[in-house]
């Protein structure tokens, strides 16, 4: 597993999302995720939608993921 392809799951999964994702050793990643679709949601609802993206290789081939999601204005103001 490696970042591109997972930085491709999600931004397939969430249309629009400017998605970052780092991780060196294939199984323990950092992901910031800016969409839109977040607007209104609590921080649990967002990496929800992080992770059905993903799908079953969150716990299997992604050990961890650590999530920071944002709306745009969130990203914007600071």
């Amino acid at each position: 597993m490696d970042a591109n392809f997972i930085r491709e799951l999600i931004r397939q999964g969430l249309p629009g999302a400017e998605v970052e994702v780092q991780g060196e050793d294939g199984v323990h990643f950092e992901a910031r995720v800016v969409s839109a679709a977040f607007a209104g949601k609590l921080p649990l609802a967002r990496h929800r939608m992080v992770y059905a993206t993903l799908g079953e290789r969150m716990g299997g081939e992604i050990h961890a993921l650590a999530l920071k999601t944002l709306t745009p204005d969130e990203a914007t103001a600071g």
